[in-house]
Formats: C-alpha cells, sequence, structure tokens
C-alpha cells in the first residue's frame, strides 16, 4: 500500500498491481519525514469545511473485480500475500489504523484516487474492491467502507481506514483501535434480483421453491438479529439477501427453499404472528 512505504525509503514507492501481477513502482519526490507514522496528526484538512460524521458509509454493490490490484500474489518488504478469490465468509479481528491528509488525491493499488473523505480502506488479501462492515470493539460504533487499496504492512495490522471511515469509528486521535471487519458480498446476479410475490390464494403453477421472506432491512444488524431468531425456530435455511428495490440495498430475511406450497404457508402464518407484520411469501424468478 502507497503509504507504509513512505516511512521506509528516502523517496516514497508507490505500488500498484497489475491484473497480471505485475509489479510497477512509481517514485514519488517526497520525503520520508512527510508522514508521522503510524498516523498523521495533521490528518484534518483545515481547509476544508467537510463534517466527517455527515460522510454516509459506503452501499455495497456489485462491482467486477478491478483491473489493477489483484495479482494472485504479491511480495512486499520481503513477505508473500495471497489476493482472496472471493470475499464471501470473510471475518477478521485485530488492529485498525488510519491515512489521511498527506496522501489524498494519490492513487490506490486498484487505480482510483484516494479520498480521504470517502468510506474507503487498505486491505492485504481481500479481492479489490471489497464492501466490509468495520466494528471498533471498544465503543461498538460501525461503518461501511470499499476497500480498494493495499495495505497495511505494518506488523499486526488488518486495514487500513480512510480518514472520514476513522473520524466516524472515533480512531483518529488514538491512531488504532482493536476492530471487527465482516465483508458483505453483492454477486452481479443478486444485484439485479427481482422475486414475485405470491399473494394468498392465488394459483401458482411452479416447479421452483417458495421462499418466506420475514423481513427487509436497511440495516445488517437488524436483519441478522431476525436471522438469529429464525434459525432457533425452523430446520429450513435462513439466508440474508442483499436486493435492491427503489435504488436501495436492502438485508432480506429468506426462510427456505420450501418446495411445498402448504408448508411455505404455514411458515409465513407463523412469521406473520410472531416476527413481522411484512412477511410475504415469495419466488426467485432468477433461479
Amino acid at each position: 500500500m502507497i503509504e507504509y512505504l513512505k516511512f521506509v525509503l528516502i523517496s516514497s514507492l508507490i505500488i500498484v498491481f497489475s491484473g497480471c501481477g505485475r509489479l510497477s513502482i512509481e517514485v514519488v519526490d517526497k520525503s520520508p519525514n512527510s508522514r508521522q507514522y503510524p498516523y498523521d496528526e495533521d490528518g484534518i484538512d483545515h481547509s476544508s469545511d467537510i463534517d466527517p460524521m455527515s460522510i454516509k458509509s459506503a452501499v455495497p454493490k456489485y462491482e467486477p473485480k478491478s483491473q489493477y490490484g489483484n495479482p494472485r500474489s504479491y511480495e512486499v518488504f520481503g513477505k508473500t500475500y495471497y489476493v482472496l478469490d472471493a470475499a464471501q465468509g470473510f471475518s477478521q479481528t485485530g488492529i485498525a489504523s488510519w491515512y489521511g491528509k498527506k496522501f489524498h488525491g494519490e492513487r490506490t493499488s486498484s487505480g482510483e484516487d484516494y479520498d480521504m473523505f470517502a468510506m474507503s480502506a487498505a486491505h492485504k488479501t481481500l479481492p479489490l474492491p471489497t464492501y466490509v462492515k468495520v466494528t471498533n470493539l471498544s465503543n461498538r460504533r460501525s461503518v461501511i467502507v470499499k476497500v480498494n487499496d493495499r495495505g497495511p504492512f505494518h506488523t499486526g495490522r488488518i486495514i487500513d481506514l480512510s480518514y472520514a471511515a476513522a473520524y466516524q469509528l472515533d480512531i483518529v486521535k488514538t491512531g488504532t483501535a482493536k476492530v471487527k471487519i465482516e465483508a458483505i458480498v453483492v454477486n452481479k446476479h443478486s444485484a439485479t434480483k427481482k422475486v414475485r410475490v405470491i399473494k394468498k390464494n392465488q394459483t401458482v403453477y411452479t416447479k421452483q421453491p417458495f421462499y418466506v421472506q420475514a423481513g427487509a432491512f436497511t440495516s445488517i444488524d437488524n436483519a441478522k438479529s431476525l436471522q438469529r431468531a429464525l434459525l432457533a425456530e425452523y430446520t429450513y435455511p435462513i439466508k440474508i439477501k442483499y436486493l435492491k428495490s427503489n435504488g436501495k440495498l436492502f438485508k432480506r430475511v429468506w426462510i427456505g427453499p420450501i418446495y411445498n406450497r402448504d408448508a411455505a404457508e404455514k411458515i409465513l402464518n407463523r412469521v406473520l404472528d410472531k416476527h413481522s407484520s411484512t412477511a410475504r411469501l415469495i419466488l426467485d424468478e432468477n433461479k
């Protein structure tokens, strides 16, 4: 990642990884003392009137892997890192740090420009881009960021946050904090998926399984809470689906597949009575 090489070399080295795995190095005329490691004490852009707390979390969406930053493996400081093929199910706990003003506008490993006021981050092995939920374990504050850069390469660090993300998690003053990161994956199929709502007493001729949508939330925490409650009651799979509606991404809790219409409607009625007045019977028409 671009910033961690600056405190080691007389001139900074920005690492950009190509899709075929080549490592190209761009020399930037800056002193290693331009950065006070492990974080910028002057990370705030005093010329800006942007309120970091007003910046919304990144909204997970489907994006193909970037052309740059996704080699199968790469080496930094004599250590080899292996980039994951996919982020599905990924979670990690460890120390987060952040980078700010002195790198604002510089190129990240994915080829995007670093924006200290964007909700972004760097990670050593997640595919670029990947959206992750980051929780500060000391105060339980959470944000969602887009991982578009490589690093941190300092021992013991698992993620490097943008200034805005670090500010919202209350990490700016301390420079580091223990966090948990959880990947949020929206695949291409799910990003455009539509479902068919089945009304009561509606005759349906289909070989597709039914699902009970127990709830739809903008908050992943609310979706997981309902998922846990349902897992304690049913032996059917209980999954969280990331699906768009009216331009917004919702976390939908699905029970199923259920291959019997009567069984599906019985579960629907129980969910309506006990958990949610908005539960509905659906078909996944993309199956």
